[in-house]
């Protein structure tokens, strides 16, 4: 991929931030910026939780990296504030990150266009008590998963195997979200499949199939532990690769997501049917991050992928100019 690293201008990879993702972002920010600037791009770290935006403009920055996780990052008010600054970002726009980012609302849509979610139920504030969380086991069955509906890289996740785990489970939950999502729990195996591109132009890339110990896929096991084993290319029959990658696509263009993103997914093992949890339109960049493992396996290096990346980056307002 030949690319003019000059027409890119000065850019800025944002990383860091003020979620509950910080610290995996700045891996994330940090791999992103090494790559770029390895690249012969000038290129400069950012952290929104250190930095006023508008030093963006101020100080002649061209375009930006996000490799920000979850809020204040991957939901929609950093794309706002680039869109306001007139700074074309990486990654999808203002609606698809904000909707993404809540799983709640994702699950509605993809419902809406007919595409496969494991059942849930929401506990908003005053209904988290031990007698309503107690209900949700006679819907849902067991196990089943509670999580924060607006957090991702398995914070504040339980997978609850009986009912008195219950109320733990959305008390830590609720210490990172106002509404609690409980949802069905898939047996089956872990899959995940990047998308790169936009609209009917997108492409999913190679599907990883994610070997957890005891199937727990949570934060150390993503991003610190080498006891997680990742298998790429999965392995899967052709025809089910070909139908995750389909529903992956179908789940992207559903959100309005663009430039790239990655869903997860589950393959229920009673029947071989693929269901949608979620989709991240911020994936990692680390050393564990799944993105890059797929690419690579499609032929593309972690530098090629950063770059192309990059030069996709855009505004929502195509006609949109600074001021």
């Amino acid at each position: 991929m030949n690319v003019d690293v000059s027409s890119l201008g000065k850019v800025a990879v944002l990383m860091g931030g003020s979620s509950a993702e910080r610290e995996v972002s700045l891996m994330s920010g940090r791999g992103v910026l090494a790559a770029l600037c390895a690249s012969g791009v000038d290129a400069h770290a950012f952290d929104p939780a250190q930095r006023d935006l508008a030093e963006l403009r101020r100080d002649g920055f061209a375009r930006a990296f996000v490799a920000l996780h979850g809020r204040h990052g991957e939901d929609g008010t950093v794309q706002g504030a680039l869109e306001l600054l007139g700074i074309p970002y990486t990654g999808s726009g203002v609606m698809a990150s904000a909707i993404a980012m809540d799983k709640v609302m994702t699950k509605r849509l993809w419902l809406a266009d007919g595409l496969p979610t494991p059942r849930w139920q929401v506990l908003v504030p005053g209904a988290q008590d031990r007698e309503h969380a107690l209900r949700v086991p006679d819907v849902l069955g067991l196990p089943l998963i509670v999580k924060p509906p607006h957090e991702g890289s398995s914070i504040g996740v339980t997978k609850v195997r009986g009912y008195s785990q219950m109320q733990d489970a959305v008390a830590l939950a609720a210490r990172y979200d106002a509404d609690v999502l409980c949802e069905e729990f898939v047996d089956g195996l872990e899959v995940t499949c990047p998308v790169l591109g936009e609209g009917d132009g997108a492409v999913a890339l190679p599907v990883i199939r994610i070997d957890a110990p005891d199937g727990n896929y949570d934060y150390e096991h993503k991003y610190f532990s080498d006891d997680t084993g990742y298998r790429c290319p999965s392995g899967l029959p052709p025809e089910e690769e070909a139908e995750v990658q389909r529903l992956t696509l179908a789940a992207y263009r559903s959100l309005g997501c663009r430039g790239w993103g990655r869903a997860d997914l589950m393959i229920r093992a009673a029947d071989r049917r693929p269901f949608l949890l979620e989709m991240n339109t911020s994936p990692g960049m680390t050393g564990h991050s799944l993105v890059p493992m797929s690419a690579k396996a499609a032929g593309l290096s972690y530098e090629q992928l950063c770059l192309r990346l990059l030069q996709c980056a855009r505004l929502d307002a195509a006609t949109a100019r600074r001021p």
